[in-house]
């Protein structure tokens, strides 16, 4: 195949002319035209028929305001196709009207003329003189006569036989009613010149009558389409060069056809469409040489305005600054408007948890003839960023008591601080041990920064159970881990559903009695904290990366941190920490299947309580927490297929596995091997799911190989 050295990329600015009319030019003449009611002129200078409601015609035409108008864009739902095609509209090129009119007097040795009627005047042979005249009582009576045909041919213009069979037989094919030995009427001539215009392959088409010495010979005189020999395309600023290349290199060096030019059009609409963009081919022309010349318009964003709107819809005065809403939209000035990308917005906005409810209004710029738009973001902002909210949950350390595990808890908060959306928490949580108060602020976009960093400052006093290090003591004395912990943290995304968090944590923690005291050593005379005081200072640099994906099928996850003591104090902890956690979710038929990875190491001086603990409801089921082992290093993996059962039910069958890798003997005191942990295990069992506001609800029961089982409740998917 010819390469398309001719084709031609023009890359410009939306600028839309004003389409006006080809003149129309006067029809050729014949000097007998048997039908010569039957005239065809061209249409205006944009050919093509949308079904995008764009009516093209010689007046200007707005762009935006026809795009806009025509599409169902604020509810996000496109379903009619781009075009009409060309069957089912008037030929592109050429438009035909049927009339009868009476007939300009000519030489008596061509035609006759009786009375006032109209006459029929046709073409004679050199060899064949005479003339034809048929009495026409009324157009009605002039549609329904009939004249016999004998003879059928195509030739060009000129009347001689064309060059290419091929188009000569495309024209053949295409004729319904023209047959040699045919009686035909005006209107079954007209409808098959239609349909010799709609194979797409001529420009032009004349029916002339000849009479011969056999009858009446019927010629379609037509004129072929040039031949396509490069491409011209103004516009296209996203449009990729290779898929309009593509879509045309076939046609390469072949009669142009305007079915197949109109089916392009729709591609390259579509792929406007699919993409939720405000762009269309709004020019088609074919110029001399056979060169095709599109004119693409994309609708650029001009100007994007934030209004304020209370619950009723009128105009407000609002609280949030509109520069901390506009720098959350991906669509920016110049861009070509995507709907898609607008969507998104919106969400982004709505995330931010100030807002009752978004939407944008795309409208004309600057009137008309700008092929730019201008977006308006309704905003209903809540009528408080603030309030109090209360709880509860479980926690994992607990395992009895009359309130095994159950956490109540109460928040002051506030969502938009200064009108910056900047959050302040104070959190208090209490229940049968554990405890929690904690002053978190942050700052989701640290303002003048362009890589949306976010900032959080965290003040917390909390005391967790021990049980999953140290287990229980003797006569039920419980053993709790307090630790006091202030840090910032600074958090970005870097990637596409990555992000990375570094920051710098002092934490204080010791271990006390049931009565609140501090004590160093447990019942085992295993030591409670590395330095041998009754607390533990450490400086953490903490790094953080975080992929995740919660499409269908849904909860990919990977995450990967390490936390690194800083030697600020000689008396304060040095150790490296690192741990990662990986899920995959995939879908086999009605079953759903899930499979969780993870495993960490420690190396250096810390606290016991630090070790890894293996066992529990997210660790290996049928297991209390922490009952496997604790140590250094650790491996956890656990496979489970979820099928529905009933609604928003399901059932699940799964399986865990365990070990600490030998370590736990290198864990300062051996808290593992005193409480004669096995440092692996196995366990596996059913259960249900059902999902709620607050995630999926998981309730099971597994076993362990030591056949004993246990129930496990949790809530959201396994870490």
């Amino acid at each position: 195949m010819p390469q398309n050295d001719d084709v031609r990329f023009v890359s410009s600015s939306i600028k839309l002319p004003l389409f006006t009319p080809t003149p129309t030019p006067t029809p050729r003449s014949f000097p007998h035209p048997l039908f010569f009611s039957i005239q065809f002129t061209p249409r205006d200078k944009f050919p093509f028929n949308f079904n995008l409601n764009f009516n093209f015609n010689p007046n200007p035409i707005d762009f935006v305001s026809q795009f806009i108008r025509s599409q169902s864009i604020f509810n996000h739902n496109i379903k009619k196709p781009a075009f009409h095609t060309v069957l089912k509209k008037a030929p592109l090129f050429c438009s035909a009207s049927l009339g009868l009119a009476d007939s300009e007097p000519v030489a008596a040795s061509t035609q006759s003329k009786i009375g006032d009627d109209s006459v029929i005047p046709y073409k004679s042979d050199d060899s064949v003189a005479g003339t034809q005249s048929k009495s026409l009582s009324g157009s009605r009576a002039g549609e329904e006569e009939r004249v016999l045909i004998s003879e059928v041919f195509v030739r060009n213009k000129d009347g001689e036989e064309l060059e290419r069979k091929d188009l000569e037989a495309e024209a053949l094919n295409a004729l319904k009613a023209s047959r040699a030995n045919s009686a035909l009427t005006v209107r079954e001539v007209q409808e098959d010149v239609h349909r010799i215009i709609a194979s797409g392959y001529f420009m032009s088409c004349m029916p002339v009558a000849v009479d011969t010495r056999d009858g009446i010979r019927l010629v379609f005189e037509v004129e072929p389409n040039q031949e396509f020999q490069g491409l011209v395309c103004e516009g296209a600023n996203v449009l990729p060069m290779k898929f309009i290349e593509d879509s045309f290199r076939d046609g390469y060096g072949k009669v142009v056809n305007i079915r197949r030019l109109d089916e392009v059009i729709s591609s390259i609409d579509g792929w406007y469409m699919e993409r939720g963009l405000f762009g269309m081919v709004s020019g088609v022309d074919i110029l001399s040489g056979g060169i095709i010349k599109l004119q693409v318009s994309e609708a650029e964003v001009n100007n994007i305005n934030i209004r304020f709107l209370d619950k009723t819809g009128e105009p407000t005065v609002g609280k949030t600054k509109p520069e901390t809403i506009l720098r959350q939209l991906t669509t920016k000035k110049g861009q070509v408007y995507s709907m898609i990308q607008g969507k998104r917005d919106v969400d982004t906005v709505l995330a931010m948890g100030v807002m009752d409810d978004v939407s944008i209004i795309p409208q004309p710029s600057g009137g008309q003839y700008t092929g730019k738009v201008d977006l308006t973001m309704n905003v209903v902002e809540r009528k408080s960023g603030g309030g109090i909210s209360g709880g509860g949950g479980i926690s994992s350390g607990i395992t009895s008591g009359p309130l095994a595990g159950l956490i109540g808890s109460i928040a002051i908060y506030h969502k938009n601080l200064f009108g910056r959306n900047q959050k302040l928490n104070l959190s208090l949580e209490r229940g049968q041990i554990d405890s929690i108060f904690r002053i978190n602020y942050t700052d989701p976009w640290i303002e003048g920064d362009d890589k949306r960093t976010s900032r959080a400052i965290m003040i917390q006093n909390s005391r967790t159970p021990g049980t999953l290090v140290h287990g229980n003591q003797p006569n039920n004395n419980g053993l709790t881990i307090g630790r006091v912990t202030a840090g910032i943290e600074y958090s970005r995304p870097f990637r596409p559903k990555w992000n990375g968090t570094a920051g710098l944590v002092f934490q204080r923690a010791g271990a006390h009695d049931e009565r609140g005291n501090p004590i160093i050593r447990d019942f085992f005379g295993s030591p409670l904290t590395a330095s041998g005081n009754t607390h533990d200072d450490m400086l953490l640099a903490k790094l953080e990366t975080v992929y995740t994906y919660s499409g269908d099928p849904g909860s990919s996850m990977f995450v990967f941190n390490m936390d690194q003591g800083i030697p600020v104090s000689p008396e304060w902890l040095v150790f490296n920490r690192v741990n990662s956690r990986a899920r995959q979710g995939f879908v086999v038929g009605p079953a759903r299947f899930l499979v969780c990875l993870s495993g960490g190491h420690v190396v250096g001086k810390f606290p016991p309580h630090e070790a890894f603990p293996i066992g529990g409801t997210n660790s290996v089921r049928g297991y209390e927490e922490g009952a496997v082992g604790s140590g250094r290093s650790y491996v956890v993996g656990s496979g489970e297929m979820s099928f529905p059962l009933m609604g928003p039910v399901e059932g699940a069958l799964f399986a865990d596995y365990g070990t600490d890798l030998g370590s736990g003997l290198i864990v300062p005191g051996d808290p593992a091997g005193a409480r004669n942990k096995a440092g692996s295990g196995y366990g596996y069992g059913v259960g249900i799911r059902v999902d709620s506001p607050l995630g999926p609800l998981r309730l099971e029961y597994a076993f362990n190989d030591q056949r004993t089982g246990r129930f496990h409740f949790g809530i959201g998917l396994r870490n």
